[in-house]
């Protein structure tokens, strides 16, 4: 019956390795991202909290930063999931286009800045999480 368990733990350790890995990407990209808008208003860059921003340098600022933090969650998913990586970054791509669609919505209409800026994060966040999972999935070979 020992046995019986422990093959049964498998799956299911696994697959909590996996949602550890999207986790670990999601929380990373959110993470950095905040901390660099946090550095970014301390230094003035842009306007306090709550202020709207719209030059649109500063809005490209944000994104550019943002992609890049978004590739490297997609890597770092790649990297931690216990098996198919591409899979568990296709699902953290998944939640960060589900989640960048919720904010153009929930900011249509409050005036934060110009509406491309949610609508460029929620487009990129899928293409920039893939290319992080399939930038370790080159290297790893």
């Amino acid at each position: 019956m020992a046995v019986t368990t422990t093959i049964a733990a498998v799956p299911s350790a696994r697959r909590l390795r996996g949602a550890a890995a999207v986790l670990a990407g999601f929380l990373a990209v959110a993470v950095l991202s905040l901390v660099t808008d946090q550095i970014l208003h301390m230094l003035q860059v842009y306007p306090p909290w709550g202020a709207p921003m719209w030059d649109p340098k500063l809005n490209l600022l944000a994104l550019s930063y943002r992609t890049v933090y978004s590739i490297a969650g997609g890597y770092l998913t790649a990297r931690l999931a216990p098996h198919r990586p591409m899979r568990h970054v296709v699902a953290l791509g998944i939640l960060g286009a589900i989640g960048g669609t919720a904010g153009v919505i929930a900011t249509w209409n409050l005036g934060f800045g110009p509406r491309w800026y949610p609508i460029a994060l929620a487009v990129t966040a899928f293409p920039s999480v893939w290319l992080g999972g399939a930038l370790f999935a080159r290297r790893r070979g």
